[in-house]
């Protein structure tokens, strides 16, 4: 049965799709001006492998319909917020934020509709598990293609930033 969402494509090929890689990359590029990192591949294929698996920072993304739900969740998200990829998708991006974060959450979506994009942003995130951590330094932009088609929103942070993997493992051990 084909699935009657407004997706473009199966979620689960995201994680290795050279077209979605393609649209973080170019979109971050072109509306924050420089690059989401160094590229450490020879074509988008690999730069979709390389994100999904061994970035080093949180790359999320969520589409653009009124209640946005998680289309894109990379391995080092996966554990930061303890779910899988298959749990990840289709979740509504609100429920990753604390129930007290939520005006701040809706903020920084507005903020990033209305400039393109948004840095510095830190807030309350909510494990799977329900326990709380902080993330920090967090940027988060537009999914605009080369025709100004918005496609979502994508967010990241770096652990380098006192987020990513080993903090918040660490602030929501317990």
């Amino acid at each position: 049965m084909t699935d009657p969402s407004p997706r473009v494509q199966a979620p689960s090929d995201r994680r290795a799709d050279p077209r979605f890689a393609a649209l973080l990359l170019d979109s971050y590029r072109r509306l924050v001006g420089v690059d989401l990192c160094p590229p450490v591949w020879a074509s988008d294929a690999e730069a979709a492998q390389w994100l999904y698996e061994k970035a080093p920072f949180v790359l999320l993304a969520h589409d653009a319909s009124a209640d946005p739900l998680f289309l894109y969740a990379n391995r080092t998200a996966q554990r930061a917020f303890g779910y899988t990829w298959d749990e990840f998708i289709g979740l509504p991006s609100r429920l990753s934020a604390a129930p007290d974060a939520q005006e701040d959450r809706d903020a920084l979506l507005a903020s990033v509709n209305e400039h393109g994009y948004a840095d510095g942003y830190q807030g309350l995130r909510r494990h799977k598990e329900g326990r709380i951590f902080r993330i920090e330094d967090v940027r988060m932009w537009n999914l605009e293609d080369s025709e100004g088609t918005r496609h979502g929103q994508a967010a990241v942070f770096h652990p380098s930033a006192g987020s990513g993997p080993s903090a918040v493992e660490a602030m929501t051990a317990g």
